[in-house]
């Protein structure tokens, strides 16, 4: 009997909900499930729905005149741990700790690095950007002393311009004086 109900049990997880409850109204399918009698098997309807009908499957307990009924199965001994196995689990857990800090001083390492080339590029491009600066201004500091250069030439050519124009009225101007005296 209680083989019929490890079978069951086992088919249970095989099969859909559909086709348990298929195998309820269908005694051919019984075959399938491995069971052997409707004894085995009771099926209550529930209360109706809305949605449809519903049934409570349940497996009769073996009966107590059978010997499977007296024999209990007791669940499987678990296994002495001696202090050599323990030190092994012990050992293997610190294994895999050092491993994953391992890995993970890797992988700061490298963020850190990564860090530092991102840092020493984003330093090298500031000192091009500054020395581009640099090169700029003066260019065009020294364009502005050319100008001043350049205007300061022109006024100093103008006023040198206006002297020779000065002097040359001056000696007009002594002239006529000179013939109306």
């Amino acid at each position: 009997m209680e083989k019929i109900a490890t079978a069951y049990k086992e088919k249970m997880k095989e099969l859909s909900m559909f086709s348990l409850i298929c195998s309820c109204f269908n005694p051919r399918l019984h075959k399938n499930l491995d069971i052997k009698s409707d004894e085995d098997l009771e099926v209550k309807p529930i209360n109706k729905r809305a949605s449809g009908q519903a049934f409570e499957v349940i497996l009769k307990p073996p009966s107590p005149v059978s010997d499977v009924a007296h024999s209990i199965t007791s669940p499987p001994k678990k296994r002495d741990i001696s202090l050599d196995d323990i030190q092994k689990k012990l050992e293997a857990a610190e294994d895999r700790r050092k491993s994953q800090e391992a890995q993970v001083l890797k992988a700061l390492a490298e963020k850190r690095e990564h860090e530092r080339d991102v840092l020493l590029k984003a330093m090298e491009e500031n000192n091009n950007f500054s020395r581009m600066a640099e090169e700029k201004l003066t260019l065009k500091m020294e364009q502005i002393d050319e100008n001043r250069r350049a205007h300061l030439a022109a006024m100093l050519e103008r006023l040198q311009e206006k002297e020779r124009h000065a002097a040359v009225v001056r000696r007009n101007k002594e002239l006529r004086e000179e013939l109306t005296a």
